[in-house]
């Protein structure tokens, strides 16, 4: 047996066979990891000890902690849950709150003491809390007190979950009171390299979640191949950003890659374009990472604030338009670094440094990382060819205990959902999504999981959710309604069903446009056929724009 430091082992036990699991990448130098290493410890301890432990590492509205405040806090909640919550390594802790410091302390603490990150974003209700708790066996949750009415209501879901210690609320029992008391001492375990450390949840076409695994190497690779090969920090670096930590998009550009390099970030529990662009200002940041959509907003309202300190800006989350580009490095002079990453694969795996940008292109597979278009037998195609992208590298996807593992990984390779054209130069121009997931403001929303939301409405008969297109949002969720024989279309109703979906699931999912239909598209077996509604929703939003 591989060493590992896990006692719990039940992450292990549950990954996929190694012959479902993609190839795995490391020729690079930088990409080289011990056998044994536990990537808090790279990411925070490293600092203190090379004599830096004084320089910024947090900074938010509320408090700015230094690298040796931070590892303070961490060191004092690995101790909560090792001696106060009966924590061994290779438990699964979920984490829910805002951005903010103490979010990052409970990350890098769970880290250090050997466990496993399972966080969730606060915009999640609680049906969609229970769902990672159960699947995950979960036993600890730490969480932001303002979150409780719904982490309660997922408590009452999930058997395995013995703990919920909130934070913020003032309470005898809460995480700070808990940690007032405890040692700021404490080693990080002997973690081995391949040692699991985090799941990432991430919504499927189905509406069921998949758990993608990552290991504490994976931590380090994502940072030692995008951030260093093509961002390029350096140590006086200020991160800034809108995207939850609980997205690994968020995690990487907020969290992992400035603490790689010992660099300080940002952190914003609201950060809407609005309160981007004061921020920016105000706390003088320099690297940005956010959504197309975001940088299309803030445009409306750039020259009302003064964002000369910003150096580099980070897009991904969803396509980025060619108008977006250009009309950003005309307003700000710095032109935006578009990737593509997934949950699966941790984080960025297609980008361009700064001086390889093509306008509209993605880019190039980062250093480290290799990809290809293919067709739908696997096949490669030549330069110029539309098809399915693969990509393989240090990092992959493995599925928790997920027979959709098989369809993510062939031979070898990942294939990511996403269709490509790659040029003659190897540069990769994003086509589509090749899947049902609608991607809106950022945001990966399954329309099956909303489809399932408004059937348990007593009106709603057949449905059928779709992306549309959108020019402020990329797409907007659209649904098709068969109502029942009592119930007839109205103003009303729309709302009605609207906050319906939002009662019952995160609310940035609900359907922006209800359409009434007398039925819907199906296959002869009576498979809802969504290309079909896709089609109509693409014509029904060019028809607006030309009326």
């Amino acid at each position: 047996m591989a060493y590992t430091a896990h006692v719990d082992t039940f992450t292990r036990d549950n990954l996929p066979p190694q012959d479902q699991w993609p190839a795995f990448l490391f020729a690079r130098p930088e990409l080289q990891y011990p056998d044994r290493l536990n990537c808090a410890a790279a990411f925070l301890d490293r600092w203190v000890d090379e004599g830096r432990g004084d320089e910024p590492c947090l900074i938010s509205p509320a408090e700015t902690l230094t690298y040796r405040e931070l590892q303070a806090r961490v060191n004092r909640i690995c101790n909560v849950l090792v001696h106060r919550l009966g924590f061994v390594p290779g438990n699964r802790v979920l984490l829910r709150s805002a951005n903010n410091p103490m979010m990052v302390a409970a990350y890098m603490a769970v880290l250090k003491a050997g466990g496993v990150v399972v966080a969730t974003m606060p915009l999640l209700r609680a049906k969609e809390i229970a769902y990672p708790l159960n699947k995950a066996r979960i036993t600890i949750a730490l969480c932001d007190h303002r979150l409780a009415e719904d982490m309660e209501r997922a408590r009452a879901m999930a058997p395995d979950l013995q703990h919920v210690v909130y934070w913020g609320s003032g309470q005898s029992d809460s995480l700070e009171t808990l940690i007032a008391e405890a040692s700021p001492e404490f080693n990080a375990v002997e973690t081995a390299a391949d040692d699991v450390c985090l799941i990432g949840f991430t919504s499927g076409t189905t509406g069921e979640p998949k758990g993608t695994i990552h290991f504490h190497r994976d931590m380090l690779a994502v940072c030692d191949a995008y951030s260093r090969n093509v961002l390029k920090p350096q140590a006086s670096d200020r991160f800034i950003g809108s995207p939850p930590l609980a997205f690994t998009f968020g995690l990487g550009g907020l969290v992992l890659f400035p603490l790689r390099v010992g660099a300080s970030t940002i952190l914003l529990e609201k950060a809407g374009p609005d309160d981007l662009l004061m921020a920016i200002m105000q706390y003088e940041a320099t690297i940005c990472f956010t959504a197309p959509t975001a940088y299309r907003a803030m445009l409306t309202k750039i020259g009302d604030h003064k964002l000369s300190s910003l150096r580099k800006c980070v897009s991904a989350g969803e396509p980025l338009p060619k108008d977006t580009f250009e009309a950003w490095r005309n307003a700000t002079g710095i032109e935006l670094m578009d990737g593509i990453g997934a949950t699966e694969m941790l984080h960025i795996f297609i980008a361009a440094a700064e001086e390889e940008i093509r306008p509209g292109s993605t880019g190039k597979p980062v250093p480290g990382y290799e990809a290809k278009v293919i067709d739908d037998e696997g096949r490669s195609l030549p330069p110029g060819s539309i098809g399915r992208l693969a990509v393989r590298g240090p990092t992959g996807c493995r599925y928790l205990a997920d027979d959709r593992q098989r369809k993510y990984v062939q031979d070898g390779w990942n294939i990511t959902g996403d269709t490509y054209l790659m040029d003659e130069d190897g540069y990769f121009w994003y086509q589509a999504r090749s899947d049902d997931m609608i991607i809106s403001a950022g945001y990966n929303i399954a329309g099956p999981e909303v489809e399932a939301t408004l059937l348990t409405h007593p009106a709603v008969a057949e449905c059928g959710v779709v992306g549309a297109p959108d020019n402020g949002r990329g797409a907007v969720v659209k649904a098709y309604v068969v109502l029942r024989s009592d119930f007839v279309p109205s103003a009303d109703l729309t709302k009605a069903l609207q906050d319906h979906v939002k009662a019952e699931i995160a609310p940035y999912k609900y359907p922006r446009i209800i359409e009434y239909v007398e039925a819907l598209p199906r296959t002869q077996t009576g498979k809802l056929q969504r290309f079909q509604l896709r089609q109509m929703a693409a014509e029904q939003s060019q028809e607006a724009k030309v009326s």
